[in-house]
């Protein structure tokens, strides 16, 4: 373990030269945040099943985050929600750790754990795509709205970064067709948000994180949280 934690905290600080300040401090977390994961990996079924999650529908990451939750109580009683950007995959927990729902949706287009470093103040449209990602992490959430009067569910504010309903956007670019396909792989088409049917959002989304503050882990794709575990130990 020590050696992994020093591994990734060499990785943080060659990082410097690259990122904004914000941006660094999601890396370095992510990066402590994964180390925090691994140290639970056995325990990760026994727990999930414990609070009534149907853990064999779900990724071995997802059940590894959910089971780590649970144990350490990271959530403080609030409702969560685990993203797994691998199979493009929602998952909506209440306080106790009940399974209220799962769904597909799309993510940022651009795969990767960092949210790219933007100027203050730009135009989240202009981004280019290299830089539209869902950045991994830990994030407090809480409801709100955007500028059309929407209401949404803020992941990172200061990222524009939230959770929300399918929208009308241009027909090419296929958001329900990708939605509604059988695999993760032509899930990749947002600015960054999380974007669920607009039927799960109501029915799960909103009661259970539309209410108050919740947490939300985004877990991330270039590693596999068993994968650290294995060389770990």
């Amino acid at each position: 373990m020590c050696g992994l934690a020093t591994l990734c905290y060499r990785s943080v600080c060659h990082m410097l030269s690259c990122f904004s300040r914000r941006a660094l401090l999601r890396v370095r977390f992510t990066a402590l945040w994964t180390i925090l994961l691994a140290s639970a990996f056995s325990a990760a079924p026994a727990l999930a099943q414990s609070v009534g999650f149907q853990w064999q529908n779900a990724s071995r990451d997802v059940q590894f985050a959910l089971g780590e939750v649970v144990k350490a109580k990271d959530h403080r009683g609030l409702p969560f929600a685990i993203v797994d950007k691998k199979s493009a995959q929602l998952f909506v927990f209440n306080g106790a750790g009940h399974l209220q729902g799962a769904a597909p949706v799309l993510l940022g287009l651009a795969p990767g754990d960092v949210e790219a470093a933007e100027p203050v103040g730009s135009d989240t449209q202009s981004l280019p795509a290299v830089r539209r990602t869902t950045p991994a992490g830990r994030f407090i959430s809480e409801p709100g709205r955007n500028l059309s009067g929407e209401a949404i569910v803020w992941v990172d504010y200061a990222a524009r970064l939230a959770i929300h309903r399918l929208r009308p956007t241009a027909l090419s670019e296929r958001r329900p067709e990708r939605l509604a396909s059988s695999t993760p792989d032509d899930n990749r088409i947002t600015l960054g948000c999380v974007v669920v049917a607009p039927l799960f959002y109501d029915t799960v989304v909103a009661p259970t994180l539309g209410k108050g503050y919740g947490v939300v882990y985004v877990l991330p794709e270039n590693d596999s949280l068993e994968r650290l575990h294995a060389t770990a130990h």
